[in-house]
């Protein structure tokens, strides 16, 4: 193995240096420091005679001395089904003082798409105890459903929550047949330490660290590396899905602080940026990581992901929010305001939307009466919110009967619907009910986006109404 000493340029977390071989993209390269630290790097562009390297652990204590390695591959992850309940760094190096690694297989980080045609449709229902998702916005397997968020939110402890309790309902039953297992991948990048521990400390606590494997790419850690963090998540995940047969449910955050990194990288490369100086190839780059979800026909598993970001200034125009509403299918997006009024979580439903929901639930999967439930709840609480703006003019006693319960259906839904606190785990059951019980303030004829058949059997009507309509 050739060793160089022709390094001729150092620019942020690159490093420049002349080749007199063919050196191949994405090649995992080591360079040795004088003072014996030996760091990690991938070959980023290649000419003729000139290579750039990213440095992962960046490019500190690196001179003209140093020497370089080419090792002819690229960056592999060693994964296994004993991972499990491990945490790792961002480079997938263990962090948890166990012991080391046995990989069961080396794979490589870049993945490989999944062929259009072996794609299976994703229809089967996942459950995350949240009302405003279960109910409103349902998961699926093999989905991509992205959480909108901004700065100060709190969007790491709905991350935690659905960790938690998000289950697979066939495991539930506790069917004897073999049922697949549930995993969580949560891949961290550019988070504090004191939300690192927050995470750990939650993990730890509620036992759902054994069931998850953790990568955790901290504020401090060189931002190359977290262009790396989700990739090894993905791998991961990958191969308990589709080789071990795993329901995976991975969880990414900070999106934001991933394409940073980009920026960050594509300016040291003097790129020509694009909008707000992200890379203009920012959509190709999130595509490659948001396309690893899906279910593959034949295979037992699936891979789900749920990526968080925080728009920068709440601005749903930003190009991170744009380009991955564009790629994925839906988004569930948190409120400033619901936060302020204390709802936890403050789910905002009328702007979220998951576009694979209808497929997902309905007899076998959720409930009959879930998809009708879902429409009128919307319908009402979008009635509800645009009477609180007429309010502000003419005050309620202007409003006619009606409209002053849709008013307290609005306040009501927020209060006790979307309201449930970070460790009430409610079941879909649970949930449709909760949704009678607020609709059943409506009067009958209101609700006319629920099947006839449906509202005899589950409207409630309030006793004294109904003993009134009974003595007549």
């Amino acid at each position: 193995m050739k060793e160089y000493q022709t390094i001729t340029e150092i620019s942020g977390p690159l490093v420049f240096a002349e080749v007199d071989e063919p050196v191949g993209y994405d090649e995992i390269v080591e360079i040795e420091t004088d003072d014996g630290r030996t760091l990690r790097g991938q070959v980023l562009e290649s000419s003729e005679g000139v290579v750039s390297i990213q440095v992962f652990e960046g490019t500190g204590g690196i001179d003209r001395n140093a020497s370089v390695r080419f090792l002819g591959e690229t960056m592999k992850m060693p994964v296994t089904e004993d991972l499990l309940g491990r945490v790792l760094d961002g480079s997938g190096n263990p962090i948890d003082g166990g012991p080391e690694i046995v990989p069961d297989d080396r794979i490589d980080i870049v993945g490989k798409a999944i062929n259009p045609y072996s794609r299976e449709y994703p229809e089967e229902f996942i459950q995350t105890g949240v009302s405003g998702i279960d109910g409103m916005n349902t998961l699926v397997r093999g989905q991509k459903l992205p959480i909108f968020s901004g700065s100060g939110l709190p969007h790491n402890d709905l991350a935690l929550q659905i960790a938690r309790q998000a289950s697979v309902p066939e495991e539930e039953e506790g069917d004897d047949e073999e049922g697949s297992e549930f995993a969580v991948i949560f891949g961290a990048m550019g988070i504090t330490a004191e939300e690192a521990n927050e995470f750990m400390d939650d993990f730890e606590r509620t036992g759902a660290l054994e069931r998850s494997v953790v990568f955790m790419n901290l504020a401090d850690d060189p931002a190359v590396e977290r262009t790396v963090t989700p990739r090894l998540a993905l791998t991961t995940a990958e191969y308990l899905a589709f080789e071990k047969g795993y329901h995976v449910l991975v969880i990414l955050t900070d999106i934001t602080n991933y394409c940073e990194a980009l920026r960050e990288i594509g300016a040291a490369r003097e790129e020509v940026p694009g909008r707000r100086g992200y890379p203009g190839y920012m959509y190709t780059d999130l595509a490659q990581l948001y396309e690893r979800a899906g279910r593959i026909e034949g295979k037992e598993g699936s891979v789900t992901q749920i990526p968080i970001l925080t728009m920068p200034g709440d601005d749903d125009t930003h190009p991170i929010p744009d380009l991955t509403g564009y790629i994925t299918e839906g988004q569930i997006v948190m409120d400033r305001d619901l936060n302020s009024q204390g709802i936890e979580p403050p789910i905002n439903v009328l702007p979220s939307l998951s576009r694979l929901m209808d497929d997902g639930i309905g007899e076998g999967l959720t409930r009959g009466d879930h998809a009708d439930v879902s429409d009128q709840m919307y319908a009402a609480y979008a009635e509800g919110e645009d009477l609180r703006d007429l309010v502000n003019i003419v005050g309620r006693e202007a409003l006619s009967e009606l409209d002053n319960k849709y008013l307290d259906f609005a306040d009501r839904f927020e209060e006790e619907f979307i309201q449930q606190g970070y460790d009430n785990n409610r079941s879909i059951d649970d949930t449709i009910e909760l949704g009678w019980d607020l609709l059943s303030e409506l009067p009958k004829e209101s609700l006319n986006r629920i099947d006839e058949d449906l509202i005899a059997e589950h409207y409630r009507e309030d006793e004294t109404e109904a003993a009134e309509v009974s003595a007549d």
